[in-house]
């Protein structure tokens, strides 16, 4: 006869299968779930570096990809610190633990690139040369351009932070403060800092930052500037 179920017996199948449950009904985890493909993230981002280094051309293969990738690790230690926090994000968004953390460890001790658990990076981040915060639940589109001493943070209390929208440059130790809005394609100049939405196309500069050109990307053509 077969044996008998035992409801005080711990089967490792079914301990394993709630765990991933409860795991996926945790917050973390659904910001996880959204992180960019880690290949793709990784080539956009090099593409995206070897063009702002002057060293724009196509990939010839996989081959030439992963040859520019390790190169860009070698000589930049920015890059290498973005490639470790694209590494912890997509073992994080896979379950692993401890080692997202020793990534996390990692691209802060290169570059002091400290990119926290819940925010969101589109794949063509540039980063010059490090020194950046992003914290909180925030979300950064793709194509935006980062320079040093910028910080994207919090307010007392508040958890949620900014959403910025594709093709965003923020210049030298801005900071942007809250959950603000910053729309596509805008510019926020060296040293301000932002607690305010920013149009798209827009120019914030200034303590607190204000709108200094608000003219949209067909006006700026127009206008041959």
């Amino acid at each position: 006869m077969p044996p008998k179920h035992d409801p005080t017996v711990r089967r490792p199948g079914a301990v394993l299968r709630r765990r991933r449950e409860r795991r996926a009904d945790r917050p973390l985890s659904k910001i996880a779930s959204r992180h960019p493909v880690f290949h793709a993230a990784v080539i956009e981002d090099a593409r995206v570096a070897l063009a702002y280094r002057a060293e724009r051309r196509p990939f010839t293969g996989r081959r030439d990809q992963v040859h520019q990738v390790i190169r860009l690790c070698l000589v930049s230690d920015a890059f290498l610190a973005q490639v470790c926090y694209r590494a912890k994000a997509s073992m994080q968004a896979a379950g692993i633990p401890v080692l997202p953390r020793i990534a996390h460890r990692l691209a802060m001790s290169l570059a002091q690139v400290c990119i926290g658990d819940p925010v969101i990076v589109g794949p063509g981040l540039y980063l010059p040369h490090g020194q950046v915060v992003f914290d909180g639940v925030l979300e950064i589109g793709h194509h935006v351009t980062v320079r040093p001493w910028v910080t994207i943070g919090l307010k007392d209390g508040d958890f949620n932070g900014a959403h910025i929208d594709p093709h965003v440059r923020i210049g030298t130790g801005a900071k942007i403060i809250g959950p603000v809005h910053i729309g596509e394609g805008a510019f926020i100049g060296a040293n301000a800092v932002v607690v305010d939405d920013v149009p798209a196309h827009a120019v914030a500069a200034g303590v607190p930052a204000r709108i200094l050109d608000a003219r949209t990307a067909k006006d700026r053509k127009r206008a041959g500037s």
